[in-house]
């Protein structure tokens, strides 16, 4: 059967070029749409002891105040696919998202060495910040996603 996807290699005919352009160009416009005046974030925990996404784990935002304390934003649960995505926009300046490990775990059975993971990062105007989190019982790790 020949595969006839959009970006398929093998689909043959004029319209390749069409759809792959029509394509590209809603990426783009949805991509020069975002707003310069916010920055946004999202998440994702992936439970790399178990080779799948860390879903119901909660976690919290927090801004950096100016006395250096962190005031409480929002609090989140990851969906089945281990994501948040419905953080809403902030400004520029430090933030903190803290995953509650320990409840993670102790919904599994599992002991864990860290009760909770703190990700401090700082967030400039017009950017978005994906936030991962990789995560086993005894140890993790971030990166800044896309």
């Amino acid at each position: 059967m020949e595969d006839t996807s959009p970006l398929s290699a093998t689909t043959t005919g004029p319209q390749i070029p069409y759809r792959r352009v029509s394509i590209l160009s809603c990426h783009a416009t949805t991509e020069a749409k975002h707003d310069q005046n916010t920055a946004t974030i999202s998440s994702h925990v992936l439970d790399t002891a178990l080779g799948s996404p860390g879903k119901g784990l909660k976690m919290t935002l927090y801004q950096k105040q100016e006395d250096g304390s962190y005031a409480k934003l929002s609090s989140h649960v990851t969906n089945s696919d281990g994501r948040v995505k419905d953080f809403k926009p902030i400004g520029s300046g430090i933030y903190m998202i803290t995953f509650d490990t320990d409840g993670y775990y102790k919904a599994q059975n599992t002991e864990c060495f860290y009760p909770e993971c703190s990700i401090v990062f700082r967030t400039k105007l017009g950017e978005h910040y994906h936030v991962p989190l990789l995560l086993s019982p005894f140890g993790y790790t971030t990166y800044r996603g896309s």
